[in-house]
This record gives C-alpha cells, sequence and structure tokens, in this order.
C-alpha cells in the first residue's frame, strides 16, 4: 500500500525538515514543488524558460502547470511505495487535481500534518536563512545554525545566500498568498478527518517525535 502524507503549513514551519525525517524513515522520496521548480528552471527547455519568466515576474505558477510537474514526478519509479508532498497543494483547484492524480493510482492520502505557526515567527525565521550557492539543500540559520565560517558553506566551500524568496518583502507576499488559498485546504481535509495539528513554535526533536507516533513508526 502506498503511504501518501501532505505537509502543510506557512513557510519557516520547518515542514522540509520533518519532511526528510519522515522520508528517511519510510524510504519514500519528500516532494517539493520548489525543488521541482528549481530543477526544471536548470533544464534548457522551453518549459524552464516559461516558468523562468513566470517566477522572474513574480507571479505564482499556474495551478494546470504546476499539477503536471507534481504528476509526472509521482510517476517516477521511487515514488510508487508512497511519497510526501511538501508545499503542494496550495489552491482547491490543486487539491482537485491531486486528488484525480490518487484516483488513477487507487491511492488515498493517509495523514495531512499541518504545522502551525504565527505569521511573525514565519517571518523571523525565513529572513536569517542562507542556503550554499552550490547545493541548495546546505541550508543554514544565521541565529540558529550559523556555519563555521561567516558566509562560507561548511560542506563544500562555496558562498551562501539568501534566496530572492527569503527576503522580507517576498516573505510577507508568500505568507499573505498562503493564508488567502491555502489555509481554506485544511477545512476540506478535515471533513475527511485526516489532520493533524502540530504546535511548530516547539522544538524541532518533540515535532518530530509526535509526528512518527501519527504516521506509527
Amino acid at each position: 500500500m502506498s503511504r501518501i502524507f501532505l505537509f502543510m503549513g506557512i513557510q519557516g514551519a520547518g515542514k522540509g525538515t520533518q519532511a526528510a525525517r519522515l522520508a528517511e524513515a519510510l524510504h519514500i522520496p519528500q516532494i517539493s514543488t520548489g525543488n521541482i521548480f528549481r530543477a526544471v528552471i536548470k533544464q534548457a527547455s522551453p518549459l524552464g524558460e516559461e516558468l523562468r519568466s513566470i517566477l522572474n515576474a513574480g507571479l505564482l505558477v499556474p495551478d494546470e502547470l504546476t499539477s503536471k510537474m507534481v504528476e509526472d514526478r509521482i510517476a517516477q519509479p521511487d515514488a510508487q511505495n508512497g511519497f510526501i508532498l511538501d508545499g503542494y497543494p496550495r489552491t482547491q483547484t490543486q487539491s482537485e487535481h491531486l486528488d484525480a492524480m490518487l484516483d488513477e493510482r487507487n491511492a488515498q492520502i493517509e495523514h495531512v500534518f499541518f504545522f502551525d505557526l504565527p505569521e511573525e515567527e514565519a517571518v523571523a525565521r525565513l529572513e536569517p536563512r542562507r542556503v550554499c550557492s552550490v547545493n541548495e539543500s546546505h541550508i543554514y540559520h544565521l541565529v540558529h545554525n550559523p556555519p563555521k565560517q561567516p558566509g562560507i558553506c561548511d560542506i563544500d566551500g562555496a558562498p551562501l545566500k539568501q534566496r530572492d524568496d527569503d527576503k522580507p518583502e517576498a516573505i510577507k507576499k508568500r505568507v499573505s498568498e498562503y493564508l488567502e488559498q491555502t489555509i481554506p485546504l485544511i477545512e476540506i481535509y478535515d471533513k475527511r478527518n485526516i489532520v493533524h495539528r502540530l504546535a511548530a513554535t516547539r522544538g524541532i526533536d518533540e515535532v518530530t517525535q509526535d509526528m512518527m507516533q501519527i504516521a506509527k513508526l
């Protein structure tokens, strides 16, 4: 049986960290729309060019395009026993697309983890975040997890950078869009009795313990 999880919550709530831990425990992929977008943009393809122009203009990627990229990703061999969706769906239309995808594979969402974090805390957490300019999976926080050498990645010695979407004006825009579009999705999944609310203001390990318990690990 495929084990399928949705991770929802405001940016900075720790979804990525927790998703990586659950993915490792279950040997299933963590699928982030952000990572999908970045991978597509690196390709020398018409789709990559289209996506780059949309994001450079500060626009939201259309639901149809986002869903098509997610559908392609979950069709890959490593996702056949399940997967964790981190950051998708973000809108009701995307939720409907996901239901259709899962119906086709006779699967359903097992749990929705909602990482609850106040808006002001999200901004405070994200603004000091820095990533490696060579590998963005190497993530630092200037307050809570600084690099050993200021401005330099501990792992490969490359300069650190602040992602455009971690700058204060971009964070506030993303938070506003999130509150408007994504919060109503919680109500949809609440009706299916699959939502678990986890207070993201707590320590990382404490949140992980609750999550693993719910996932029966």
